[in-house]
């Protein structure tokens, strides 16, 4: 992997995604997401088609985002710290909040599932806001992508697509 890096205090480095990346990025949707393809608000992406950047610890990958930008707007796509806590997340989300910003956005946004509470704790910590319950999204969302399970963590049915965003 090359490109753009930056160090962290916590023996991990974060470096943007290049092309040479295309395998792994797919390898780890896949892992995490059962298909590269993502849907948002009705929209698919190819995922592993997007710009996004990965955490690595010397050989051993540990993260990976996934972002989109569309005019003054940029929406995370995939987030997954692969080797849990410790700050691989944050340091991600970071990188995209930095190209978002230069790149002129007004609004750093995600969708995420009714049942990852995980996630909301995640963001809301990190000064995103929940602006939208979108009812029965993923209900609909499974018409594009079959691989969206019924029941997500917790044995909570997953249905909404919560939206939260951070004004830039």
């Amino acid at each position: 992997m090359s490109g753009t890096q930056t160090q962290t205090g916590s023996g991990f480095e974060v470096r943007a995604l290049t092309s040479d990346d295309r395998i792994w990025v797919q390898k780890v949707l896949r892992q995490y997401w059962a298909t590269t393809v993502q849907v948002s608000r009705g929209r698919i992406f190819k995922a592993d088609e997007l710009p996004g950047f990965a955490a690595w610890r010397g050989d051993e990958a540990i993260g990976l985002v996934t972002y989109h930008i569309d005019g003054d707007e940029c929406e995370i796509v995939t987030h997954n710290s692969l080797a849990g806590h410790g700050g691989i997340g944050s340091c991600l989300l970071a990188e995209v909040r930095a190209v978002a910003r230069e790149q002129g956005c007004k609004r750093l946004w995600l969708v995420t599932t009714n049942d990852n509470t995980p996630a909301m704790r995640f963001y809301q910590r990190r000064e995103f806001d929940m602006v939208a319950l979108h009812r029965n999204a993923i209900t609909e969302a499974r018409g594009l992508k079959t691989e969206i399970p019924d029941v997500g963590m917790d044995g909570i049915p997953m249905r909404h697509e919560i939206e939260m965003e951070l004004k830039l």
